[in-house]
């Protein structure tokens, strides 16, 4: 497929009668997405500031994300290496306690013809439940803490992870073997998923 094939895609998204209220309101759907790239990244939906930049990643969670695949900005940010896929395109506003989950179906209709343009792609990297849920379905843990600990058993060409909000610091604080050894693989899978 091409990059008009994406184009393609990305148009009839915003058609969609289901995404009237927030294209209406002046959103846009925030993904990322290039037949040449090479690392998928996953994750649950784009926060507010992403939706209005209409850039995923675009805030500290990015840049700690950044910091664990051991890359710099360019190379995040160019087509050819990482593509970004949300279980929603768009930010579904806040609820009691955090933002609201994904739209339940929206990914499962948008992602497969998303993923058959991009014949590259190396690792897909699933960040927090609702991906790991989606793609892992029973293979993974009774738990985000068991799934993302259990990394090892998805292969090569999978790692779950968690989300690298710094809410999360006490996460990491808890579970140190998520420094000491999964970034450190993490970091390798990247660096090879990108080599020529």
């Amino acid at each position: 497929m091409s990059s008009e094939a994406i184009a393609s895609i990305r148009a009839a998204i915003v058609a969609d009668p289901a995404n009237r209220a927030f294209v209406d309101a002046g959103a846009q759907p925030v993904f990322t997405a290039d037949p040449r790239a090479r690392i998928l990244v996953v994750g649950q939906s784009p926060g507010r500031q992403a939706q209005d930049n209409a850039l995923p990643w675009s805030d500290a969670s990015g840049a700690r994300l950044r910091d664990w695949l051991g890359v710099d900005e360019p190379t995040f940010r160019a087509p050819e290496t990482f593509a970004f896929l949300s279980m929603d395109f768009f930010y579904p506003g806040r609820g009691p306690n955090g933002d609201l989950p994904p739209r339940p179906g929206f990914a499962a209709r948008w992602h497969p013809p998303i993923l058959r343009s991009m014949p590259e792609l190396r690792l897909t990297l699933l960040i927090g439940g609702y991906a790991q849920r989606h793609y892992l379905g029973r293979r993974g843990g009774a738990s985000l803490t068991r799934t993302v600990r259990d990394f090892a058993e998805f292969g090569p060409a999978i790692v779950p992870l968690v989300h690298p909000s710094p809410r999360n610091t006490a996460w990491q604080q808890r579970n140190p073997w998520f420094a000491a050894e999964l970034l450190p693989v993490l970091r390798e899978r990247v660096a090879a998923a990108l080599a020529p």
